[in-house]
């Protein structure tokens, strides 16, 4: 559980860093269409947050994910043995 709970700060560090809060609709936001990102930043986003976190996100499963809350339910659900 402290394990999750300091991999999810990292994450929302990341996030903040690229100026995403995630409070309240943004968490929701969409990262194109909502939050005009660029594709380029959308996968340095995806990067910082693999580096940072130490896990490898599928490509198959990283195509589901289009907000910021669905990004973080992928990061929390991989095995941590990754």
């Amino acid at each position: 559980m402290n394990q999750q709970f300091s991999q999810l700060k990292k994450a929302v560090e990341v996030f903040h860093s690229y100026g995403i809060t995630l409070t309240g609709k943004r968490k929701h936001a969409h990262f194109i269409e909502q939050l005009n990102m660029d594709p380029v930043f959308v996968n340095g986003l995806i990067f910082e947050l693999e580096y940072n976190l130490k896990v490898f996100l599928q490509d198959e499963l990283l195509g589901k994910a289009c907000t910021p809350k669905e990004v973080i339910q992928l990061l929390l659900n991989i095995p941590q043995d990754n």
